[in-house]
C-alpha cells in the first residue's frame, strides 16, 4: 500500500493497494440456480451478480468457465438469481465451496427446488427473493464469462409483502465485500426521502 500525494505535496487519508481489483460493494451474495433436461440441479454462490437494464429488466451474473454450473447455463440459457438473508450465510457458503459435480446441492444442504416459468432453473423455496432469468448475451472476458440475462419473473416470499402487493418487511440481506460476508439492513429511507 502506498500513500496518494497529490500535486500540491499534502498527503491525502487514502492508501492505494498495491493491485487493482474488484473493491466494490457489499454487492449481493447470491445463490444462482440452473438445471437441465433429464432432472440435474445445481447452485452457484455467486457475488458477481448486478443489475444492468431496467427496460426491459436485465441482471448479470459472472461465472468462471471451468465452474459446473458455467456449462448447464451455457446449454440451456436459463438461471435463476435466488437472493438470501443474512441468517442463511451457511447455506450459501457451503454451495460456494463444493462442486455440483459431486454433490446433489438440493439434497445435501435442505433445499427445495421449484420451478417455476423457465424450463431448467429452478426457484430455491428458501430464499425469500427470486429473479427467472433467460440468457440473452454472453461476453467472455477473461477470468469470468458474463451471461446477460432478460428477467422473465420475479417472486417474493408472502412474508415480505404488505398489504397493497409492495415490500413491507425488511429482512438483512446477505453481501459479500473482499472475500467476507456481511449483513445488510435497510434503513428504512425511500429513494426522494432528502427532498420531503
Amino acid at each position: 500500500m502506498t500513500t496518494i500525494t497529490p500535486k500540491g505535496g499534502i498527503a491525502l487519508s487514502k492508501r492505494k493497494l498495491s493491485s487493482p481489483t474488484t473493491l466494490l460493494g457489499p454487492v449481493p451474495s447470491a445463490l444462482v440456480s440452473c438445471g437441465r433436461a433429464g432432472g440435474e440441479k445445481n447452485i452457484i454462490t455467486l457475488a458477481w451478480v448486478g443489475v444492468v437494464n431496467s427496460s426491459p429488466p436485465m441482471a448479470s451474473i459472472s461465472i468462471r468457465p471451468s465452474r459446473h454450473s458455467h456449462g448447464i447455463i451455457k446449454e440451456t440459457g436459463e438461471f435463476v438469481i435466488n437472493i438470501p438473508t443474512a441468517d442463511q450465510v451457511l447455506v450459501a457458503d457451503r454451495c460456494g465451496t463444493v462442486s455440483g459435480k459431486k454433490v446433489d446441492k438440493f439434497r445435501q444442504f435442505n433445499l427445495t427446488a421449484i420451478q417455476g416459468t423457465l424450463e431448467h432453473a429452478p426457484l430455491i423455496e428458501e430464499c425469500p427473493l427470486n429473479l427467472e432469468c433467460r440468457v440473452r448475451q454472453t461476453i467472455l472476458l477473461g477470468s469470468h464469462e458474463m451471461f446477460l440475462g432478460q428477467v422473465e419473473q420475479v417472486y417474493l416470499s408472502g412474508q415480505l409483502l404488505n398489504g397493497r402487493g409492495r415490500i413491507g418487511a425488511h429482512p438483512e440481506w446477505l453481501g459479500y465485500l473482499g472475500g467476507q460476508y456481511f449483513s445488510v439492513k435497510s434503513l428504512g429511507l425511500s429513494l426522494g426521502y432528502s427532498l420531503k
